[in-house]
């Protein structure tokens, strides 16, 4: 993330007491919030805090039912097609044409978009070095791999040379080695200075992505920040994880209250939060106190959500 102040930076998105509701369920509580021009903007929650509406209501293909947007100065409801054009859109289900080959599905999409032939053809090689995808060119995409897929899925909605990208859960289903050959190609758009806006619910990947992150529960802000800013925030600089067996956590945890500046009493283990994990698991066992299993770790942004939500992220 570059030095310059948000103050300084062009907003390209801002919403004001942004609403959705349906009937008696409200999915989006009246948030505010403001994604700069070049960042990567991470929304971050489980599935139904509301990550994935608001998404919807950027992208210009659901109505808001309450507050104020607006994406590149326009408001989406009377400037969809407008916007539209501006948007590149990585939904969370690959809806490629598993019929057509992987340069097939770009050139139809670009032709979508009424994008000249020519200009399509040159954009189709710069897509597939991109995408690592030049050797699958004739390749039906159905015999793709996952990972192959959602490459193949941002390059398409590259083809119209968006200003914002958006990404809905884009590793959700990929393999360790996959997701990171993904993250490697979002870095690299990030540098071409495209703006990302990601929803995840893997907190390694907001943690990597993200220059700031919205945390999101039950259709509100919890809070927003950069990883690191949220946990100095809400957490300490190491986590002691112990175990004692499942039918003695909750026994041992009241004498565990008063070492560390906080725990939080899991089904299957205790974490311990304190700004010396080593020196707290000494003191443990000096008072007679000896976990089964134990590892002191740095805080991360799963210790966070558990501090705002009272739960870890679990799908």
């Amino acid at each position: 993330m570059t030095n310059t102040t948000n103050a300084s930076r062009e907003v390209l998105i801002k919403a004001t007491g942004l609403r959705k509701s349906y009937e008696d369920f409200v999915a989006v509580n009246g948030i505010d919030f403001e994604v700069f021009k070049g960042e990567s903007f991470g929304f971050l929650g489980p599935n139904g805090a509301g990550k994935s509406t608001t998404m919807r209501i950027i992208a210009a293909t659901l109505t808001r039912s309450g507050g104020e947007l607006t994406i590149l100065g326009k408001d989406p409801q009377s400037n969809g097609p407008e916007i539209k054009a501006h948007l590149g859109v990585v939904p969370q289900a690959d809806n490629l044409d598993n019929a057509l080959t992987v340069e097939e599905n770009l050139y139809i999409y670009g032709r979508y978009f009424g994008l000249p032939k020519n200009f399509i053809r040159e954009k189709i090689e710069e897509l597939l070095d991109f995408a690592q995808l030049m050797d699958k060119r004739s390749v039906k995409v159905e015999a793709l791999s996952g990972g192959m897929k959602r490459r193949l899925t941002i390059a398409r909605a590259l083809v119209s040379e968006p200003e914002i990208l958006m990404l809905d859960e884009p590793t959700t289903g990929l393999d360790p080695q996959a997701r990171h050959i993904l993250w490697d190609r979002l870095f690299r758009l990030k540098e071409q200075g495209v703006t990302l806006l990601i929803t995840t619910h893997y907190m390694d990947e907001a943690e990597q992505l993200c220059d700031r992150i919205m945390v999101m529960d039950k259709g509100s802000i919890m809070a927003e920040d950069s990883p690191a800013g949220l946990i100095k925030k809400y957490s300490t600089r190491e986590v002691l994880e112990v175990r004692f067996g499942s039918d003695r956590n909750y026994v041992v945890a009241p004498q565990l209250e008063v070492m560390a500046d906080r725990i939080e009493v899991l089904p299957d283990r205790i974490l311990l939060y304190a700004e010396n994990g080593e020196a707290l698991l000494h003191e443990m066992n000096e008072k007679g106190l000896h976990p089964v299993t134990s590892l002191v770790r740095r805080s991360s942004l799963e210790d966070v959500f558990l501090r705002l939500t009272g739960r870890t992220l679990v799908e």
